[in-house]
């Protein structure tokens, strides 16, 4: 098994802590696991993404450059990742901050306004981990249990206050999947 995501959005979105979530998720389950981020030019509000690589053989790169996996939480997200997808992939899309729309017929697409959903869960914040919920829950590389026991390992101990938040928010986004 090999799986290889790009998730991506503007700067303070939580895009590489969700990347770390499912790679620490990976590595509690015995995968190994890659995670490597890559910033625009401003910390918040400027592009973000990360790569993860989640495999039970050895990790070559940490870089993918055929995603089988992508979250895209805004338009200029969208318009880069989509394309780089390889076939049969899974791409979650945010509709609260894109509206585009796939053409390709060869991966499967979900769009949700993980904004809303967050905000229903009881903070916008947790808009990206709705939408890793969505993702997980159609990819199933993980289990729900170890991805509880990332957040809880990744969340520093000033947060600690946010893993409810968070696994609220998770299971909400898988919801709107199953």
């Amino acid at each position: 098994m090999l799986e290889e995501y790009v998730f991506a959005g503007f700067g303070g979105q939580g895009i590489m802590t969700i990347g770390q979530f499912i790679a620490y998720a990976g590595m509690i389950q015995g995968y190994d696991t890659a995670w490597i981020p890559s910033y625009g030019p401003e910390s918040r509000g400027g592009t973000a993404n990360c790569n993860v690589v989640i495999s039970d053989d050895a990790i070559g790169s940490p870089h993918t450059h055929r995603p089988n996996g992508v979250i895209v939480m805004n338009a200029p997200s969208f318009d880069k990742f989509e394309p780089a997808m390889r076939e049969g992939g899974v791409l979650v899309v945010n509709t609260n901050l894109s509206t585009q729309k796939s053409e390709r017929t060869d991966i499967r697409t979900i769009y949700l306004p993980c904004a809303d959903i967050a905000l229903e869960v009881g903070n916008a914040i947790v808009a990206s981990i709705v939408a890793l919920g969505a993702f997980n829950g159609l990819k199933k590389v993980v289990t729900d249990e170890n991805m509880e026991k990332a957040i809880q390992w990744k969340l520093p101990d000033q947060r600690k206050d946010l893993v409810e938040l968070n696994v609220r928010a998770y299971y909400a986004g898988k919801k709107q999947v199953e």
